[in-house]
């Protein structure tokens, strides 16, 4: 357990974090699940948007809970799949 004024302090903002980490991480994965859903489902118009919004989602979270070159990549396939279906 921590003495410290300090680590107390340090535990408080872990805690924060990780609280705030953790949704950005569950938010990435359900956009990017709704996004390979539209894109199975075949409305051509339903999959840009979904793309885009996993998209904008994924690239703020890159650089703070995934690394940016991992958000590039998932963005980059699912670009992809889109291209397929034209």
């Amino acid at each position: 357990m921590a003495n410290h004024k300090s680590s107390k302090k340090r535990i408080l903002v872990t805690e924060r974090k990780n609280a705030v980490n953790t949704a950005r991480r569950s938010a990435v994965k359900t956009e990017n699940k709704k996004a390979l859903k539209a894109i199975a489902s075949g409305d051509k118009a339903a999959a840009v948007a979904a793309v885009r919004s996993a998209e904008s989602k994924m690239m703020k979270a890159a650089g703070k809970t995934m690394p940016k070159k991992r958000a590039s990549r998932k963005v980059s396939r699912l670009a992809k799949q889109i291209a397929k279906m034209a």
